[in-house]
């Protein structure tokens, strides 16, 4: 089995927030007051996860956070052989919190480096038709940002936030949500025909109707799949019971993705080492699900050329072995 570190990647869906080095997060709490247990706690569902993650947030309070997380973000996933990232930031919350609406997003941006990446600026479902509106200024604003998506609890519809999502698409910014984690196959429709979603974040639920795998394969709509997150979060009881196997049996383009790193304990090459451990996946399959993430992506054309050929080089080996 070759080195997963040294596979060229593309990762897809990953939280700036959640990949915060423990180290790193226990030094921000402290110069601002927050106090930050030693380990996550167990989740029990979405909604304990979201109260987490409000406190991750409140660690971040002065540009130099921000930088920070972002330049150490670039150098944790070079480190796992991940070539192209596309990010995602919760950047008008932060701004609102803060009172500058800009200077998250801004500080994010100095701090990418070393990595080639793009933005994908999220939103709650659960929150205001009127904050989506300032995250959509700021993509529109940023050459970095290419999309907005969203995110949180899906009992919380799509459908308050139709008006905008045309906006979006008619200024070019890409649509990228959440959708089929805590929730079924009415929400990966919803997705589909209110949020004209591009590709489908998470989407382990499209399963539950045999009509909507067809379309979703049809149409050649990627799954972001985070296995671990969903673990951990409580969606699926094991990795072993983890329905991967089944998305990929079932012709749909399956991408491998870490979602919240520092929860789980698993970056992305770690990650791909759990599904290939968890399903007896040989080198060639691990190699198609890099394949799968690069084409899928939005990276320029240049680079999906290089990174396809960078994965050939490394499977070469072992299929010449």
């Amino acid at each position: 089995m070759r080195d997963l570190a040294a596979l060229p990647k593309a990762h897809l869906h990953v939280h700036l927030e959640s990949t915060i080095r423990p180290g790193t997060l226990r030094e921000l709490g402290e110069a601002n007051g927050v106090a930050v247990p030693a380990e996550p706690p167990e989740f029990d569902g979405f909604r304990a996860f979201a109260d987490y993650n409000a406190l991750i947030r409140a660690c971040l309070q002065q540009p130099e956070d921000f930088e920070r997380i972002a330049r150490e973000y670039c150098e944790d996933e070079l480190a796992q052989g991940t070539r192209y990232a596309e990010v995602t930031f919760t950047a008008a919350s932060h701004g609102e919190r803060l009172g500058d609406l800009e200077m998250p997003l801004e500080s994010v941006l100095n701090g990418l480096s070393g990595l080639e990446t793009r933005l994908v600026l999220d939103h709650s479902r659960r929150r205001s038709v009127e904050r989506a509106e300032r995250t959509l200024d700021l993509a529109m604003k940023y050459d970095e940002v290419f999309a907005i998506g969203m995110a949180g609890e899906e009992n919380h519809s799509l459908r308050p936030f139709a008006t905008l999502f045309e906006k979006a698409q008619a200024a070019g910014i890409h649509l990228l949500h959440h959708t089929g984690e805590d929730a079924g196959p009415d929400s990966i429709r919803e997705a589909l025909e209110v949020g004209r979603t591009e590709r489908i974040g998470h989407g382990i639920r499209v399963l539950d109707d045999p009509a909507l795998v067809a379309e979703v394969r049809e149409r050649g709509l990627a799954l972001e799949v985070c296995p671990s997150s969903n673990v951990t979060l409580g969606l699926v009881p094991s990795l072993p019971e983890h329905p991967l196997p089944r998305l990929r049996d079932a012709g749909l383009t399956v991408t491998i993705n870490t979602d919240v790193p520092s929860v789980t304990g698993a970056e992305l090459a770690a990650e791909y080492a759990r599904v290939r451990d968890a399903f007896g996946y040989d080198d060639a399959t691990m190699a198609d699900f890099a394949r799968a993430s690069v084409t899928a992506s939005f990276a320029p054309e240049a680079t999906k050329r290089k990174l396809l050929a960078d994965i050939d080089a490394w499977l070469t080996p072992a299929a010449g072995g």
